[in-house]
């Protein structure tokens, strides 16, 4: 009996461990880069750009659906909470980095850029102040975002469930995990754009791309790797069952 508890408790270290790491790997990440894979289809340019914060999340949604499964809603809620807590952490001490003997330039408000052949260089030493501006605002913007689609993800998990049981995991685990991340897909983009102007944008000032394919964009990478997740959480809930 000693050895299950011991065992639970590892598991459920590791599932944390892996969400909150996740959680603070994306917002220091964030929108400090977009990957461009825009691709031609039928001779229609279907533009797939998606910030490299966007790598690490679907993992958080992975972890939090082992957690509902294998120690209930209440604990999959607590851990969504210690996530929310990190995420002020981190933004406390990225905003603490800044304020500590500051360069001159960010003082007066000078550039801390030029612009040559429409091309915007920015000078290495202050390429800091640029990450830490995107990493504030993605993490204003996803602690919004996180907590909505977090907490739909975990009560709409356990609604399933509870018409389910035990059968049907494919259901609950995609359909908590697909309407969640639409939520977090569009909150996070409106609010980065609107909020915080974080975007990538052209040197005159227009979106490379519109919101809309912003959000579809990042979207369907999550969607994608939401359906394939599927697999490794019917593995993983039934060695994990079986092992704690």
């Amino acid at each position: 009996m000693h050895k299950k508890e011991s065992n639970k408790a590892i598991i459920f270290l590791i599932l944390s461990g892996f969400f909150l790491g996740s959680i603070t790997l994306l917002n220091i990440l964030g929108t400090s880069k977009f990957i461009d894979y825009s691709f031609t289809f039928s001779g229609f340019e279907v533009p797939f750009v998606i910030a490299i914060g966007v790598l690490p999340y679907p993992i958080t949604f992975l972890c939090t659906d082992l957690i509902s499964e294998l120690y209930g809603k209440k604990r999959a809620n607590w851990v969504v909470w210690m996530g929310l807590a990190l995420n002020v952490w981190v933004m406390f001490f990225i905003w603490l980095a800044g304020i500590l003997d500051p360069p001159e330039e960010i003082l007066t408000n000078s550039p801390l850029y030029e612009i040559n052949n429409n091309e915007v260089f920015i000078h290495s030493e202050y390429a800091f102040y640029y990450i830490r501006k995107l990493s504030i605002g993605t993490t204003l913007a996803s602690m919004i975002a996180y907590l909505s689609a977090q907490f739909i993800d975990v009560n709409i998990f356990h609604y399933l469930k509870s018409k389910t049981g035990d059968e049907k995991l494919w259901l609950r685990n995609n359909v908590s995990t697909l309407i969640s991340q639409l939520v977090d897909s569009t909150a996070v983009i409106l609010i980065t754009h609107f909020v915080v102007d974080g975007l990538p944008k052209t040197i005159d000032g227009e979106l490379t791309h519109s919101l809309i394919y912003f959000i579809m964009s990042g979207y369907v990478f999550k969607m994608v790797i939401a359906i394939l997740d599927t697999i490794p959480f019917y593995y993983l809930t039934k060695k994990l069952k079986t092992y704690i």
